[in-house]
């Protein structure tokens, strides 16, 4: 069964992300097209990125790496849930995407955002960070305007026309995710000497 994380994207004290995320789960949970677990990355506790060789070798030597590496592989695809602070997401997403790389390749990834204009430009951003890491974006994505899809700017109170959204966005996600199958199948196999 094909597996998508949803990846609450910020760590912040008080942060909207949490009932965005479960909003998101929720929702995903009422499909049968995959299995969708919750990501919290705040429970991983990962440090500024503290490993002395670059992700992109998959020689990690600290623990906290190890494990979230391991849950990272574990997915087939992902939705990020992500705040936009200065025009981008925010840095501990940043810094959590940063730690690992192979284990994101060859896999596919929707949004769903939140902020003044819907973090339209955080979006923005990962769409490119993403595609360094070989990770296919899929282009319905969810924008949640915090004046309007929040009751005081902290109570999440979506509007009813996000789930049409959200169900485009899955619709896209689960089909690209299955047609990389072969490709993620294909990198694994071992080259022939």
């Amino acid at each position: 069964m094909t597996r998508i994380a949803i990846i609450v994207g910020s760590t912040r004290p008080g942060r909207n992300g949490t009932a965005v995320a479960e909003w998101v789960h929720a929702y995903a949970k009422t499909r049968t097209d995959a299995e969708y677990e919750l990501i919290d990355i705040e429970q991983f506790h990962l440090p500024l990125l503290d490993e002395p060789v670059p992700a992109s070798m998959g020689m990690y030597s600290k623990d906290h790496t190890k494990t979230w590496a391991a849950t990272v592989a574990s997915f087939d695809g992902f939705v990020f849930v992500t705040p936009e602070y200065n025009h981008s997401p925010s840095g501990a997403l940043k810094n959590a995407i940063d730690f690992v790389y192979g284990e994101w390749n060859n896999k596919a990834a929707g949004f769903v955002g939140y902020g003044s204009v819907g973090a339209v430009r955080a979006v923005e951003q990962l769409r490119l960070i993403a595609a360094e890491l070989q990770v296919a974006t899929v282009r319905a994505q969810v924008a949640l305007n915090l004046a309007t899809d929040f009751k005081n700017y902290s109570e999440f109170t979506p509007a009813e026309r996000h789930t049409a959204d959200l169900d485009t966005l899955f619709d896209q996600l689960v089909s690209w995710t299955k047609a990389l199958e072969g490709v993620r199948a294909a990198a694994q196999e071992p080259v022939a000497a």
